[in-house]
Parts: C-alpha cells; sequence; structure tokens
C-alpha cells in the first residue's frame, strides 16, 4: 500500500506540476498572493539586508519557509522567483500529499477498488484543485494537513490510540502556519474528542487531557507565532492591526460585505459551486452513521468549521468573496462519498488504546446503490465546477482562465479583452525590474515599498539595488534618500492600496510632483487591471 501512494503521490506531483509551469511560464498567469510570497522569501536570502523576518508576519510562514531552499537558486537562476516558480514546486507536492491522504481515508474505510479509486481521481482532477495545486498559494499545504488530519481523527475512532490524536494535532498545528483558517479545525477537533473521549468514559479528567493532546500544537503554533511577531515587530496579529494586512486591505479597497442574507447567500453558492454533490450527501450520510451507530463520520466537523468560519467572517465583512477561501468543500465531499461506503477491516495502529474496539462490518445494502449515487455525484460535479471557476460573479480570481480555454471564446469581447489583460498581470512589474535592471546600479540605489513592488523585486536580476520595508535602516534612508545614496524611487498613487504605502505616507506629494525630493524620470502605464500606473523618480543630490 505505501507503494500504491507514493505512486500516486508522484504522478500527481508530476501533473500538477507541469500545469504550474505551463501557466507561469508560457501563459504569464500568476497569482498575486503566491508571488508576493516568494518576494518575502527572496528577500529572506537576497535583499540588501537579508535576515529571517525579513519573510514579515502578515501572512504565517509556512509556504515562504518551504520555498527557502528552492528559492536560495534564484541568485543563479532568477526565473525561480520572477515566473513565481518556488511556489509552484511548493503547492505541487502538498496538493499531492493531499491527494495522496483521501486515497488513504477511502482505504482505511474499506471502499472498494472502484470507488476508492474514483474518489481519488474525481479529488485529484477537480478543476479547482488542479489550479490551486499549480499556483504556488498557501491552500495547497493548508489541505493536506487537514486531509492528514482529518485521516487520524477517523482511525482514532476506532483505535483509540494516542499516535493518532499527537499526528492530528501536529497537522492542525502546521495549517495554522500556512493559513489562520486552521484555528476553526482545531477548536473543533478539540471539542469532538474531549465530547467523544467524555461520552465514553464519563471521566472529565481523561476528556481534558485528550483534548489538550489535539489542542496544545496549536496553541503553541500561535503563540510562538505571535509572541515573535511582536517581540520583531511590536503588533502581535498583523494581519489585523497591520497597514499590510487583511483588515487594511480590505478599507482600502473596499472588499468584503454588508452582511445580511446576501451573504449568506453569497457562500452558500460558493459551495455549492466547488461541491455541488454535498447539499445531497450529508444528509444521507448522518442518517447512515445513525443507523450504523458510525462516529467516524464526526470528524469531518474539522472541514465544516473551517467552512463555517469562511461564511462567518464573510458576513461580518472580514474578507473577501474569493472562491478559494471554500476550498475544504472539495476534500469534505470526498470524504462523504467514503463515509457512504460500509465500514470494512481494521485501520492500522501502532499503540491501540484501552478503548480500543473492533470494527464493526455494516450490512452492505443499501450501501451498494447509494456508493453509485456518491460516485456519479462527484464525476457530475466537475463540469459544474469549472463552470464556476469562469464565471466572474462566483470566481473573480480564476475566471480570467476561461479565456485560454474553448469555453471562454463565445463570451462578449469587453470580457475576453478584460480576461486577457487580468492574464497578464504583472507584465508592466517584470518590465520596470528589466529597466531598472539595465542601469547597473549599485545596492541601495532604488527605495520603494512592497505593497505593490513585490512583482517587481521578484521580477528583478539585481535584488540588492532596492530598498525594502524588510530592512532595518529602511525608516532611516526614507527620511533621507539622497543622504544614503538613493538614486530611484519608485512610486504608486496615493489611492486605494497605494494608501498604505510607505513612500506615499512619508511624501505624500511625490507621485504628483516629486515632492521637491526628485524628477521624473520616466511613467509606466500599467497592462494589468486594477495595478498601479508607476512613476520612476530620480532623486535630486
Amino acid at each position: 500500500m505505501r507503494s500504491t501512494g507514493a505512486r500516486l503521490f508522484w504522478a500527481a506531483t508530476a501533473v500538477y506540476l507541469a500545469i504550474g509551469i505551463w501557466l507561469a511560464v508560457d501563459v504569464h498567469y500568476l497569482q498575486g498572493d503566491a508571488l508576493s510570497r516568494a518576494s518575502s522569501t527572496r528577500a529572506v536570502l537576497f535583499s540588501r539586508d537579508p535576515h529571517l523576518a525579513a519573510i514579515g508576519f502578515v501572512f504565517t510562514p509556512l509556504t515562504a519557509l518551504v520555498q527557502l531552499p528552492v528559492v536560495a537558486l534564484s541568485d543563479w537562476w532568477p526565473p525561480i522567483t520572477r515566473w513565481g516558480l518556488s511556489g509552484v514546486l511548493m503547492s505541487a507536492p502538498f496538493m499531492a500529499g493531499a491527494v495522496v491522504q483521501i486515497h488513504g481515508i477511502a482505504t482505511d474505510r474499506g471502499c472498494p477498488a472502484w470507488l476508492r479509486w474514483t474518489v481519488t481521481a474525481t479529488f485529484a482532477l477537480h478543476p479547482m484543485i488542479l489550479y490551486y495545486g499549480a499556483n504556488g498559494m498557501s491552500e495547497a499545504p493548508f489541505l493536506m494537513l487537514l486531509c492528514w488530519a482529518l485521516r487520524r481523527l477517523i482511525r482514532w475512532f476506532t483505535t483509540d490510540d494516542v499516535h493518532d490524536l499527537v499526528f492530528a494535532g501536529l497537522a492542525l498545528a502546521l495549517a495554522y502556519l500556512a493559513r489562520y483558517d486552521a484555528l476553526a479545525a482545531a477548536a473543533a477537533a478539540t471539542a469532538l474528542v474531549g465530547a467523544v473521549v467524555w461520552y465514553r468514559r464519563r471521566d472529565s479528567r481523561a476528556a481534558l487531557l485528550d483534548g489538550i493532546i489535539v489542542a496544545l500544537p496549536s496553541a503553541l503554533a500561535f503563540a510562538v507565532w505571535t509572541a515573535t511577531s511582536w517581540l520583531i515587530t511590536g503588533e502581535a496579529l498583523q494581519q489585523f492591526s497591520s497597514q499590510y494586512g487583511n483588515a487594511a486591505i480590505l478599507e482600502q479597497s473596499g472588499g468584503g460585505s454588508d452582511g445580511g442574507a446576501a451573504a449568506l447567500a453569497f457562500s452558500a453558492a460558493e459551495i455549492v459551486a466547488v461541491a455541488p454533490a454535498l447539499a445531497l450527501l450529508l444528509p444521507v450520510v448522518a442518517v447512515l452513521a445513525w443507523r450504523r451507530r458510525d462516529p467516524e463520520p464526526l470528524a469531518a466537523m474539522i472541514l465544516l468549521a473551517v467552512l463555517g468560519f469562511a461564511a462567518l467572517a464573510y458576513f461580518r465583512g472580514l474578507t473577501f468573496p474569493f472562491l478559494r477561501f471554500y476550498l475544504c468543500a472539495v476534500p469534505l465531499l470526498a470524504a462523504a462519498a467514503v463515509f457512504l461506503a460500509p465500514r470494512s477491516g481494521q485501520p492500522p495502529a501502532r499503540r491501540p488504546g484501552a478503548h480500543m474496539r473492533p470494527r464493526p462490518a455494516d450490512p452492505p445494502n443499501p450501501a451498494g446503490l447509494l456508493q453509485g449515487v456518491g460516485a456519479a455525484g462527484l464525476v457530475l460535479g466537475l463540469p459544474i465546477a469549472l463552470t464556476a471557476m469562469f464565471s466572474p460573479t462566483l470566481s473573480q480570481e480564476q475566471h480570467a482562465l476561461a479565456a485560454i480555454s474553448v469555453l471562454g471564446q463565445d463570451q462578449p469581447a469587453a470580457l475576453r479583452s478584460e480576461r486577457e489583460r487580468t492574464l497578464g498581470t504583472f507584465a508592466t512589474e517584470r518590465a520596470l525590474a528589466d529597466y531598472l535592471d539595465a542601469k547597473s546600479l549599485p545596492p541601495g540605489s532604488v527605495l520603494m515599498d512592497t505593497v505593490y513592488g513585490f512583482a517587481v523585486f521578484a521580477a528583478s536580476d539585481n535584488p540588492r539595488q532596492f530598498v525594502l520595508p524588510s530592512d532595518e535602516d529602511f525608516t532611516r534612508i526614507l527620511n533621507d534618500p539622497a543622504a544614503y545614496g538613493v538614486r530611484y524611487i519608485l512610486s504608486v498613487p496615493a489611492t486605494g492600496r497605494g494608501t498604505s504605502d510607505a513612500v506615499n505616507r512619508r511624501f505624500p506629494t511625490l507621485y504628483e510632483n516629486g515632492a521637491q525630493l526628485a524628477t521624473l524620470d520616466v511613467e509606466v502605464p500599467n497592462s494589468g487591471p486594477n495595478q498601479p500606473t508607476w512613476r520612476v523618480w530620480r532623486v535630486v543630490e
């Protein structure tokens, strides 16, 4: 079985890598958040002031840390960060790991081979899974770690093995280091384990101890990350308090929702879009679990908690209307199809606990028919999910992919043009990096913030020419650029996200008139939608 998992892992990794490299190098379509993480990782190693804290504290660090070994080669081969390839090399194996975990859940359940491979294939080839396995975003490690935790919790219901709880807790802690949403899953897992132990043993101390086993790794990860952020930056939760954080971005860009029934309806539509059969299968799974006295589907509460958190956050106006925030519905749907099958066999255990119980053999009928319905729901949901991905209403971030699909060729010309421009986002920033590189500037010659400048820094062959906010002397140089040898300043309009740009905050009139500090060298109109027109200012000595 291990050899099957290894072959599946490498096959899925190859597919996601191929798609990611094609999208980046041929189509030139780069996801902004993924490129930003690659840029931050590069600053750790190759900025003029390299240090680990340059990784930043707005995002949790796992995706950037995993990219460090690959980004270390970018000084020799700059396309690694220019095209975001370090992110692709990170997300592809993580998403392949999620595929292996889904296959393992079906195997542990004792599903027949046809169902096991149908669930695995439909998960691996789901359009959103294909895309997020290939684009370098944090969704791939997040899903893999949640699926790992789910598998271990399902085993624990039968094995009572403390190792299953330990690994579930570790997986959830690592998931937190990939995305903040994992805290909802960790809380749900802790409550679930505590409740189950208390129900089985009527021992509140045992319930508390087992709950601590699951919760402690996530609590430790949260404490260490926030304490480190506070010690270095003076802000414990930069995602909410920093001028670069999510709360600030929402305010600057006017994103989020106004709450009410419309927000809840939108979240429900997003879940249906990525997992159309979920609303049908979950009630059936609940009824079957009750009739079989099968507690294993309760483990799926960790995925439901993440979806609930996403819906609540959007309802309260704390997040953007992005389809990827509901991506957990895809592994939840796969797990629901698995739970339709009757339990068979005994899951592996390293050290069975005192309350280990032999797994009962569920009656096969009407499971055979239900398994067929579940498999059909998985397969038929794929074209629906693909159609939703190409919808500008449901899929703000992915719908531009329709421009490279036959499904998007019959759309209005204005929409096709917008999608083609979106696919070319960051082309202007790459051209700007080339323009600066051609000057062969010494270290510290170009001052800029990375609110928008991360794409310029990632594309440059000369990363040490930039003075960045992560540099310890950034504020000192920003206050007197000429005195410290700065030759050029990159500026963007002081509107939208540009209001948080450190250059604009220090010199409010720079973009308009040079602030008696610099003369205009060149203006660079941007070809990407929602991207700023750049102005390069030559510092007056």
